[in-house]
């Protein structure tokens, strides 16, 4: 495991948390965050939304900004959160964060992903009563799927859009510089749109690097890296730490 060279692209906090980790099992990694959160200013619709928490059902974060933002809309409208409103979240790290806040999470054990999310028995529970209706916390154009799912079963879904996801700016050709003054051989993205600035920064440069191993936290992600043309891709089944470090475990690096 140790011959991995890993490319971290996640925001830079969590990139700082994640190479620290990866660091205590001898991974070497370099970070270039390809995600800039930029919080949404509170349109008067958003805020009609934090008021009416009390119409939902459930609340379903998708990601840990959604979990950091809607923790500060909640608590500057809703001096304690409705009772008995069930809360879910994508992963396990956007859990805990609502945890700390004092709220009752569910989350998938097996999964950072939205097919885990929507196979789980509290969510069906919650779902279980007559007209019911879910807010979903995330990132302005997030993932759809759970929306179009729980639609499908009759449920009425709202989103709340709380953050935008930059490209930051770096100079050309930063990416293939980098990766190859560090000799990395292999990449890791966190999310769709993560993937999405990787080639985009990638530009004529993506066929050379679609050739390293590609590390990606959930299917969708990993059919996305595929219809573009990336050659090894490895599903962790989740965006944290631990869910790469197994990952790594389980794939040899390539040679130099």
């Amino acid at each position: 495991m140790t011959a991995w060279r890993l490319l971290l692209t996640r925001p830079a906090d969590e990139c700082a948390a994640l190479a620290a980790s990866l660091a205590e099992q001898g991974v070497f990694s370099s970070s270039l965050p390809l995600l800039d959160i930029q919080p949404l200013v509170e349109s008067a619709e958003q805020r009609a939304l934090i008021l009416d928490l009390d119409r939902y059902c459930a609340v379903i974060v998708v990601s840990k900004p959604a979990a950091r933002l809607g923790i500060e809309r909640v608590d500057r409208y809703w001096p304690q959160p409705p009772a008995r409103q069930a809360w879910f979240s994508v992963g396990a790290a956007t859990a805990q964060i609502l945890s700390d806040y004092g709220l009752d999470v569910s989350y998938p054990a097996d999964g950072d992903d939205s097919e885990a999310l929507l196979d789980l028995p509290q969510l069906h529970a919650a779902l279980a009563r007559p007209d019911p209706r879910v807010l979903i916390l995330r990132g302005e154009g997030g993932r759809e799927l759970l929306a179009e799912r729980l639609r499908g079963q009759g449920v009425v879904v709202d989103y709340l859009p709380l953050y935008r996801r930059l490209l930051p700016a770096y100079p050309a050709h930063a990416l293939a510089q980098r990766i190859e003054a560090e000799r990395l051989n292999g990449l890791v993205v966190s999310s769709g749109q993560g993937f999405e600035h990787l080639r985009q920064l990638a530009a004529d440069a993506w066929p050379q690097l679609a050739r390293l191993s590609l590390f990606v936290p959930s299917r969708r992600v990993a059919d996305l890296a595929h219809e573009a043309g990336a050659l090894t891709i490895v599903d962790c089944r989740g965006a944290n730490a631990v869910a790469l470090l197994a990952a790594l475990r389980e794939c040899p690096a390539p040679a130099f």
